[in-house]
């Protein structure tokens, strides 16, 4: 894979003219509740009404947060893009604490290698990672993020825009009923 030219799928789902941008951190508890609610607030909402984006925040916190959003845009590279995105993403929510180290320090964690980590994201997602993890390019990818959620003034996550303006008002605790009410007010 790394002498064939490439490209991230973008991990966008619905085509509706409300666009909803949520930024996560794969480890993050507080993403992951958010990330588990965004098949059913496309559903609720409408795939015609709103576009829901994922955009990666990467947080040094979390300390392996580097290796896994690059495992997820790696997958976003296969053939099956962006779905292959959404399963690592949600192999790494269902397990979240096997990716995380016990209060961002220690824990059995400690003596994983990265690509002890790859291996083990592989083996929960079904999906073939060390080869697009391989690209040697793929950084590009990775820092578009970053200077996206920058440009946009967001630093932590979950951060929740609409439309390009930051809703700080919204939060992964939220019902997705109120989640919808904030993208669609005339519901």
């Amino acid at each position: 894979m790394n002498d064939k030219k490439w490209q991230a799928a973008p991990l966008v789902w619905g085509h509706g003219p409300r666009v909803f941008e949520v930024f996560l951190e794969p480890t993050c508890p507080f993403s992951v509740r958010a990330f588990g609610k965004l098949d059913e607030l496309l559903s609720q909402a409408g795939e015609d009404r709103i576009t829901i984006k994922i955009r990666l925040q990467s947080q040094p916190w979390h300390m392996y947060s580097g290796v896994l959003v690059r495992c997820i845009l790696a997958a976003s590279t296969l053939p099956q893009g962006r779905e292959a995105a959404k399963v690592v993403l949600t192999a790494i929510a269902a397990h979240r604490e096997e990716f995380e180290f016990d209060h961002h320090c220690g824990g059995a964690n400690l003596d994983v290698t990265p690509r002890e980590l790859i291996a083990r994201l592989e083996g929960y997602s079904g999906v073939k990672l060390a080869e697009a993890f391989a690209i040697p390019d793929l950084d590009r990818e990775i820092k578009w993020h970053c200077k996206y959620a920058r440009q946009n003034g967001i630093h932590a996550s979950p951060t929740f825009m609409i439309d390009g303006l930051v809703y700080p008002n919204i939060g992964s605790g939220d019902a997705v009923a109120d989640w919808v009410k904030q993208l669609l007010p005339e519901v």
